[in-house]
C-alpha cells in the first residue's frame, strides 16, 4: 500500500507539471482544430447551416457561446461574424458577435494561463516576445485595446500571448469588447446584406475592413521599416549603465 501511494503521488506531480499541461493544452486545441476541419464551419453561410430547435434569444444565446468555443477552435472570426449578421440581422448579431468574441477570448485566455504559460514563459527570448510581454504585463488594457483594434493580428495568437503575459483577466477582456467591436460590426453588416452586394450599407462595411486593412498594412510596413533601420544603425537603445557604479578617479600625482 505505501508503494503504490508514493507511485500515484509521483504520477499526480508527473500530470500537474508545467510541461505535462502545456501537452494536454497543444492535443485540446489539436483536437479542436480537427473538428473544425470535419465540421465544414463555412455551412454557418448558408440557408441549413445553422438550425437550432429554439428561436428568439434563446437561440442568439447559443449561437454565441458557440461563437466562443469556435473562436477556440481557430475558426475565423470574419466567417462567424458574417454568419451572425446573416442570420439574425444587425440588431441581435452584433451583440452575439461581440458575446461570442469576448467568451472566446476568455475561454482561451484561461486555458492558456493555467494550462501553458508555467511552461512557456521560461522560454520567452528575442526583442519582440520581449518587448510584447513587458507591455502586456504593464499596460494590459491598453495594449489589448492595441492589440483589437489592428486587424492584421489573429485573434488566437492575442489571446495566448496575452494568457502567458501577466495581464489580468478583467482588464483584458474589456479592452477586447471595445477594440473588436468596429471591425466586428462591419463583418455582421455586410454578413446581414450580404443578398444585395450592391446596396451602399453592403459597400459601406466593405470600405470601412478595406480601409482599416490597408491602415494596418501600412502600419506594420513603418514599423518593420524603422525596425530595420534601427537594427543597421546599430545604435544603443540608451545609454550603456555598468553595475559596477561610476568610474573611479583617477589619484593625484603628488608633488
Amino acid at each position: 500500500m505505501p508503494h503504490r501511494a508514493g507511485l500515484a503521488v509521483r504520477c499526480s506531480r508527473a500530470l500537474l507539471s508545467p510541461w505535462a499541461r502545456f501537452a494536454l493544452l497543444v492535443l485540446l486545441l489539436a483536437a479542436a482544430g480537427a473538428a473544425v476541419l470535419a465540421w465544414h464551419p463555412q455551412r454557418l453561410l448558408t440557408a441549413h447551416g445553422w438550425q437550432p430547435h429554439t428561436s428568439g434569444g434563446t437561440a442568439v444565446l447559443l449561437f454565441a457561446v458557440a461563437y466562443g468555443l469556435a473562436t477556440v477552435a481557430f475558426v475565423p472570426r470574419p466567417l462567424l461574424n458574417a454568419a451572425a449578421g446573416a442570420l439574425y440581422g444587425i440588431h441581435a448579431g452584433l451583440p452575439a458577435a461581440i458575446g461570442g468574441t469576448v467568451l472566446g477570448a476568455g475561454l482561451a485566455f484561461l486555458l492558456g494561463r493555467f494550462l501553458g504559460r508555467d511552461a512557456v514563459r521560461p522560454l520567452l527570448r528575442g526583442r519582440v516576445a520581449l518587448s510584447l510581454d513587458r507591455q502586456l504585463s504593464r499596460h494590459g488594457f491598453r495594449s489589448t485595446l492595441a492589440l483589437r483594434l489592428f486587424p492584421g493580428v489573429p485573434f488566437a495568437a492575442a489571446n495566448y500571448a496575452a494568457a502567458v503575459s501577466r495581464v489580468r483577466l478583467l482588464p483584458f477582456l474589456t479592452a477586447t469588447a471595445a477594440g473588436s467591436a468596429a471591425n466586428t460590426a462591419a463583418y455582421v453588416v455586410a454578413g446581414s446584406r450580404a443578398a444585395s452586394p450592391t446596396s451602399p450599407v453592403f459597400l459601406l462595411a466593405l470600405g470601412f475592413l478595406g480601409v482599416t486593412g490597408v491602415a494596418a498594412t501600412v502600419v506594420a510596413r513603418g514599423a518593420h521599416t524603422r525596425s530595420r533601420t534601427a537594427a543597421g544603425s546599430g545604435a544603443p537603445d540608451g545609454p550603456a549603465v555598468s553595475d559596477a557604479g561610476p568610474p573611479a578617479t583617477p589619484a593625484r600625482k603628488s608633488a
